[in-house]
Formats: structure tokens, sequence, C-alpha cells
């Protein structure tokens, strides 16, 4: 047998172990500590599907729901998949589930805990590809598991808890996290949901596209304008953030930050979104629509706008349903030429995406700490030789990769701890969360209908078969060297990439490699952009004169300015850049 056969063997096996259905496993047939988990009658009389969470935590400053993280300050989360569990009966979390950040509950110290349990509830879906797969659909939270409404939960209680005692302590998932009101409209900012038929076939239900959309002064004053549009991508966005009619609330109460080491940046965002309406609705400011999307799919808060084997069709149905109905119903110009798009991270990525993918649909793309663009460097991995995502390639030894450090290089979090994050919150990429979104949106979909996965997710062994099919579908960079010939003509003036040299999960690495080849010898020049900044951490997005705490509050000023410069070098001689200049 092959190291390789031989790992595949032993994972297969544990996961048997830690996942074993909940279900005909008694609590008497068992030896240890054991945490026994249900539902009553009045939360559903019906049998439940899901994800089932034990959380524990020695921290008592907030509930264990909120306190599972990548970060050194991350409590304990325990796992196991439920299969038509009904009400009244038990589910059993014990030695065998998988944990994180230490692997099994034997492990756990004796002492006093705050324990709790959460059940992320699957529904089933029936695919156009013939696949049945059971999913947690998005309930306007934005695929948030410890958020999202309709989840039962269990009350926070502290137990005395040791592992070498057989014990078994009992949680009741006696409440339901409620629904979200919808938020309100205003004279600037309006709300669109439209059911989308594409993904309504594909996911064999009725499916939603949404869209916040930001208003232009003097849209009721000027009824024979019509406007650019401009799309901020990014991750689920419940309204639009970051315009603020109102002065500062002088009486906030100030807190603080710890992405930022800020004291009162609630503050500092109430006056920079003050100032953005100010902005916005003062005289000279560029009269565009500027739209955030709504695109969860049930794997995460958002599709990352393209088409996907197992997401569906959400790059045309963004672009061939949404964009045209809001430029219909707002008076958009409606052609490629007048539509622009930019964002950071995930919205960096898709921003990029988008231009890529329709080259003629967009204008010109602001594309800010953007993920992995090239996957020779998928953060620290590279796909296509590396071995093993979570420890160098090494005969004797064992070197964990770096998954996120601080400016001065610190390390927080390995690959494999974020990994194991997400495999303790869900299995076949269900956990909603960074590395299975990116799986369920690059993978090809696999014999049981769920993502193939780029490495076993328990030991991080790379499948080089699945590599190649994300290089030829969705690497960036390598479809632009592939496809210059014909991109490079449409995408000339197009591409303008902002990374900081630091970047918390080394996103840098890719746009070095996707800058040796734009920077290159290449027919046509792309003539775009290409900046880095010199210490700075995710998300920086090319400002040079503010910290990220700051530039991260000025995308809008700072790109749409930038987008008046590219229309006046690139529109049609007939062009409407008229109507919408007041």
């Amino acid at each position: 047998m092959t190291r390789r056969q031989l790992a595949t063997a032993l994972s297969g096996l544990f996961l048997v172990l830690v996942l074993w259905p909940a279900r005909g496993r008694s609590e008497a047939a068992r030896d240890g500590l054991r945490f026994a988990i249900s539902f009553p009658t009045e939360r559903s009389q019906a049998p439940q599907n899901g994800r089932l969470l034990l959380m524990i935590s020695s921290d008592s400053s907030a509930e264990p729901r909120l306190q599972i993280s990548d970060g050194p300050g991350t409590q304990l989360v325990f796992g196991i998949d439920v299969a038509g569990l009904p009400p009244g009966e038990h589910a059993v979390i014990d030695e065998n589930a998988f944990g994180y950040p230490i692997r099994s509950l034997r492990e756990l110290p004796p002492g006093r805990y705050t324990v709790q349990a959460l059940l992320n509830r699957y529904q089933t879906f029936h695919r156009a590809d013939g696949h049945t797969v059971m999913l947690p659909p998005d309930r306007g939270e934005g695929q948030r598991w410890n958020r999202k409404p309709g989840n039962f939960y269990s009350t926070p209680r502290e137990v005395n808890i040791d592992p070498s005692r057989d014990h078994v302590i009992r949680l009741a998932l006696d409440r339901e996290i409620p629904p979200i009101p919808l938020p309100p409209e205003t004279k600037y900012i309006k709300h669109v949901r439209i059911r989308s038929g594409l993904l309504t076939e594909f996911w064999g239900r009725p499916m939603y596209l949404g869209a916040h959309v930001l208003l232009p002064e003097g849209f009721d004053e000027h009824p024979e304008a019509r406007y650019p549009l401009v799309v901020m991508h990014g991750h689920f966005p419940y309204t639009f953030t970051g315009f603020r009619p109102e002065p500062p609330d002088p009486n906030l109460e100030p807190t603080y930050s710890d992405r930022f080491g800020i004291d009162g940046y609630n503050r500092i965002q109430q006056e920079y979104a003050h100032q953005f309406y100010q902005d916005w609705t003062g005289p000279g400011f560029p009269r565009v629509l500027l739209i955030t999307i709504q695109h969860p799919t049930p794997y995460y808060d958002d599709s990352y706008a393209v088409n996907s084997e197992n997401n569906g069709p959400y790059g045309d149905a963004i672009m061939h349903e949404l964009i045209p109905y809001i430029e219909r119903r707002y008076r958009g110009i409606g052609e490629g030429w007048a539509r622009f798009t930019y964002g950071g991270s995930t919205g960096g990525w898709e921003a990029m995406a988008v231009q890529v993918f329709y080259p003629d649909e967009f204008n010109g793309a602001w594309i800010a700490c953007p993920d992995p663009i090239d996957f020779r460097a998928y953060t620290v991995v590279d796909i296509y030789e590396h071995d093993n995502a979570y420890h160098v390639d090494s005969q004797w030894k064992r070197t964990p990769r770096p998954g996120r450090r601080d400016y001065l290089g610190h390390v927080s979090a390995t690959l494999e701890e974020m990994n194991h994050r997400e495999l303790a919150l869900g299995t076949k990429s269900r956990s909603g969360d960074q590395w299975d979104i990116w799986e369920a949106v690059y993978s090809p979909v696999g014999a049981d209908g769920y993502p193939r996965r780029i490495w076993d997710k328990l030991t991080g062994e790379i499948d080089h078969e699945v590599a190649a099919y994300w290089r030829e579908n969705y690497d960036l960079s390598y479809i632009l060297r592939r496809d210059w010939q014909t991109l490079g003509p449409k995408l000339r003036g197009k591409l303008h990439i902002y990374v900081g040299e630091m970047d918390n999960y080394y996103l840098n690495n890719a746009v070095y490699l996707a800058e040796e080849f734009l920077e290159g010898t290449i027919d046509p020049y792309y003539d775009g952009e290409v900046d880095y900044g010199a210490r700075d951490e995710h998300c920086w997005n090319g400002d040079h004169t503010r910290p990220n705490a700051l530039s991260r509050l000025r995308y809008h000023q700072m790109f749409i300015p930038r987008i008046m410069d590219q229309i006046r070098k690139n529109h049609p001689a007939d062009a409407d850049t008229v109507s919408w200049r007041y």
C-alpha cells in the first residue's frame, strides 16, 4: 500500500469514527464523558437534519457559540452530523466527536466550564444535476451558523467537567434564533430582491438575489438622467453601510477594535460614514448608481459571483438577471462601458473575476487585497507542486504552514488549525467558512453531490486532479496567461490591483505572480496598475496616505473619481456622458 493509499484509508476510518450518525448509539452503550442533546416538540415536531455543535468555554464574557475563531482566544467546539433526529431523542457527543482546537473531549482538562449546544439545521435540495444534498439555506444572516434564524440552541450553563469520569451531561436546545427584520428604505437607499430563474432551476426550489442601491443625489429631480453602474463586491451586506446622513452621535459609547488596536473605532466609522454622505450629496461628486449585492449560497455568505458546478450559475444570474433589473428600475445606462466594479478581499477576487469572465460587460475593476488570484500561491500553498497543504513537504520534518500573521510576521493560526475548525463546524464543505467556500466555488462536483476536496481536510494531502480543474477554470492569473491573445485587447486599462506586503493571509504572494505576467513582455500591454503597501496588512486598498483602518472606509471616494477618468478614456462615440453630469 502506498503512503497516499494508507493516509486515505486512515483518514476515512477516522471520519467514520468521529462522524458516526447520532441515531442508534445509545448513552448506555458508552463510557466516559458524553453530552446527550435533544430538542423539545415546542421547537419542532419534525425530525431534524444538520450539524450538531457543542461549545465549551472557560471565558464567561460571551455565549460560547460566539467564541469560536481562528485566533488564540478561541474556545472549544465539537461536532457531529445528525440525520432524522426526532424531537425528544438524544444525540450524543462523546470523545469520538471531532473537535477544535483540541481533537477530542478526552483531552479536556478537568474544570468548570460554560457549555452550549447548537443545531445548524439543514434542508434537502434536489438539484438539476441529479444530486440530492443537505445544506443550510441562508436565512438573511449571510450563512453565520451561530446567528442563523431558525437554528436551535441551548441556554448556556456552567458545569463541572472531568473527562476521566463516566458522566452524562444533558442539554436541551430550548431556544431558537429569531428572524432578522428587513432593513428600512430611505430617500437614498433602496432594496431589491428578485427570484432568479437560473438559480431556481439549478437548486430545484425558489432562489433569490438581492441588492442595496444607493441612489445619486438629484435622482428624482433629474428624471431624464441615466447613470453608470458601480458594483461594490464583498461579503453579505444586510443593508448599504457606511452612509450616514446624521452627524456622528456625540453620546456613542466608544468600543475597542481588536483588529486595528483603536479605541473608539465605532466613532470613527460614524464620522467617515457621515463624510461619505456629505461627499455623495455635495456638488461635484460623480452621479452614479452604487450597489452592493446579496448572493448567499447554501455554502457561504457569497457565491463569488461566478458560475460553479456546486453553487450553480450565480455569475450569469447576477449579470443577466439582477443587474439588468436594477438598471431598468433605476435608469442605468445598461452598457458595458458604463459598468464598473471594485471590492476588497473576497470582493477583490470577485471584482477581478467578473472583469475577466465578462470582459465586455465592465469597463474597469479596482481590486484590493484579493483572495488568491494565482493558485501557485493559494495563500502559502502551491496546489500544483506541493503534496501537503498543512506541512512543508519533507521526508523527516513536519513544519506547519502558517495561516495568519500580523505585520511583523507573528503567526496566530496555521492552515491545519483553520481547516480543522471548519471540519468541526461541518463536513462535506458545509462549515459556511472560507476554505470550504473556495472548494464549493472552484471544485467539480463529487460522486456524492458535494464538492470534491482540494485536499484531505484531516491530513492536508492535496488532490492534484482537483487542482488541475481549479487551474483551468478559476486560477485567474493562469487564465490571463492562457487567453491573453483574446482577453488582452478587452482588458487593457481595466485591471488595477492593490495589496499590502504583509497581508495577514499572505494574499500578496499571488499578486506577485500575477504581476510577473502583467508587467512582462505581453502584447498588448495591460496598461493597468499593481501597487503594494509596505508593511500593510489585510486589506490594503492602494491608499498610501492613511492606515488600513481608515482607508477601508473610503473605497467610494477613492475609486469613483478614477472611474470617471476611465469613462473619459474609454467610451463609445455616441455614449450618454451628459445626462447624469449635473
